[in-house]
């Protein structure tokens, strides 16, 4: 039984419980892997912080010159270990041609932990590079820096196709059920005006999505994302009829109201899911189209990584 049909019986399935539990191990493991690295990495630039920010010719006379420098004790470590990781960024896309990862673990965990090292990398290769970017090396560095990006504009479309709790893409019609489920739910509730809540997360018109150009659908998807906490905010304020705190008045956290809460959080999917399957054919193009430009990124980093890396070995700074 899919997430869709759990909904439209009511009835609670341990498999998607257990389902469920495994997805909040694997976030808690990813914001702990997250918070580890952002801590690391403002450590590492508090403590090189007079070292990177020096002009290049005065570097060789500071003291943390022999650790930071690419080839010195913690620059040269930093970029074994940034290599490493991001030899297992390739694992995800191998994935699919290896029968035996295909076996492990779910594609949505596979995938998440993919964007997470391609990100962590060339964190560590930043540092190792000692924030000094020319040459070949720079040349390489910039490439992986436009590869992350594509990345990041990957996991965004990625996120705009409505997935099952199994992480396998939903169908139109598992989308349209979920949706009309969602609207059930809102009805139910008394605190906020249907009307209301169709006022606050109006969408284009369908006919005008379909004529848009690429980057224009690209734009407004963006820009529907940006305005939406917002939007909530002023459906937070509508809904709380009594005094409090400013920044609960203000709409600005959540209320103590659990009804009107779960009320937002119903109209913020619901819209959030409308909007999904209104920009969904575009998004199938996009995506496609993404993956054109970003395996040539992909391909050419990896190029550049061998080359490097057998160029400093042959010349012995390993």
């Amino acid at each position: 039984m899919n997430e869709v049909a759990a909904q439209r019986t009511g009835k609670p399935h341990e498999g998607i419980m257990a389902v469920t539990n495994t997805a909040n191990r694997h976030i808690a493991c990813l914001t702990l892997l997250s918070l580890l690295l952002a801590g690391s990495a403002i450590a590492l630039l508090i403590y090189g912080w007079d070292y990177y920010f020096i002009d290049l010719a005065q570097r060789p006379f500071s003291p943390k010159h022999a650790y930071l420098k690419p080839s010195g004790t913690i620059g040269l470590q930093l970029g074994i270990f940034g290599l490493v990781l991001f030899a297992m960024v390739y694992l995800y896309p191998l994935r699919k041609y290896w029968p035996a990862f295909g076996r492990i673990g779910k594609t949505r965990n596979w995938f998440d932990y993919h964007v997470f090292l391609g990100i962590v990398a060339p964190t560590l290769i930043t540092f190792h590079c000692a924030l000094k970017h020319n040459g070949f090396a720079g040349m390489a560095y910039w490439t992986m820096i436009a590869l992350v990006g594509s990345g990041i504009i990957g996991r965004y479309f990625y996120a705009q196709i409505p997935r099952n709790i199994s992480a396998a893409e939903m169908t139109l019609q598992e989308m349209q059920d979920l949706k009309a489920s969602l609207l059930e739910e809102l009805k139910l509730q008394k605190l906020l005006q249907p009307s209301e809540i169709e006022a606050l997360f109006k969408l284009p018109d369908s006919q005008r999505i379909q004529s848009m150009s690429a980057l224009r659908a690209v734009v407004q998807m963006v820009m529907l994302d940006i305005v939406r906490p917002f939007r909530v905010r002023s459906l937070r304020r509508r809904g709380l009829k009594s005094g409090g705190h400013s920044a609960f008045a203000a709409g600005i956290l959540p209320t103590r109201n659990s009804e009107l809460e779960k009320a937002i959080r119903l109209a913020s999917r619901q819209a959030t899911l409308s909007k999904r399957i209104l920009f969904l054919s575009k998004t199938h193009r996009l995506f496609h189209g993404w993956h054109i430009i970003h395996r040539p990124f992909s391909i050419s980093v990896a190029i550049f990584v061998i080359i490097h890396v057998a160029v400093v070995t042959w010349l012995g700074y390993y």
